[in-house]
């Protein structure tokens, strides 16, 4: 039962537009931040029982975090939450590292100076939201930031590879965007990645994306250590 009351603790029906999409992000969260672990099974009328809701919007939840591959649907058994390890991470941020640095680039040859414009009022805007606390805000700005570099790099293929690894990249990002010190220090580096990418400086960019993306993966270790992740 307490992955139940993990779940209604992050239960926040304030800041999204359905009750579907609240119970969605709620469960997520939980399974996210360690509070409903690996292995744990979620009954679905149990926990609709709990929140005194129907089945309809847990169901919707469960089968959405099951294409995300955070839980597993057993026949004859339920749900059971799958979640990621240690090593997981370690093996995701180093193909990160190879890919965004050759999207960046790649990016960075082929951007006109308006589309740097668009780049830069995409960060301006993670400013404002980091600044009023926008917390969901800001996590969909720093995945647009990610999707807009992408797309400018004119690679489909690459782009293919990288939404493969969508559930974990969206996985590490609400991790560290819970953590306000984290979220400074990368809106601070997308600003560093930007300026980099103006100067068309391959070997600063490189470098940027690369310390970046270590900053980050030491941050999940951490934060999995203090969760008890293995």
């Amino acid at each position: 039962m307490d992955h139940i009351q993990a779940i209604k603790k992050d239960l926040d029906v304030q800041n999204f537009p359905t009750l579907k999409e609240a119970i969605y992000q709620s469960i997520r969260k939980s399974i996210i931040l360690g509070a409903v672990p690996a292995g744990t099974r979620i009954n679905e009328l149990q926990l609709a029982e709990e929140l005194n809701l129907s089945r309809t919007p847990i169901r919707f939840a469960l089968n959405k975090l099951a294409d995300e591959k955070l839980v597993q649907r057993i026949p004859g058994i339920g749900t059971e939450v799958v979640g990621i390890d240690q090593a997981d991470a370690r093996e995701i941020f180093e193909i990160r590292k190879a890919l965004d640095a050759l999207a960046t680039v790649m990016a960075m040859n082929h951007m006109s100076e308006e589309e740097f414009q668009e780049l830069k009022d995409l960060l301006e805007r993670g400013d404002v939201y980091h600044k009023n606390d926008q917390v969901v805000d800001l996590t969909e700005s720093f995945s647009e930031f990610n999707e807009f570099i992408y797309e400018k790099a004119a690679m489909p293929r690459l782009k293919s590879i990288v939404h493969e690894l969508r559930t974990y990249l969206g996985y590490f990002r609400t991790m560290s965007i819970f953590a306000e010190e984290r979220r400074t220090f990368a809106l601070q580096e997308h600003w560093m990645i930007y300026r980099g990418m103006v100067n068309r400086d391959e070997m600063q960019v490189r470098l940027i994306i690369d310390e970046h993306l270590e900053h980050s993966l030491t941050f999940i270790l951490e934060e999995m250590n203090r969760l008890g992740i293995d």
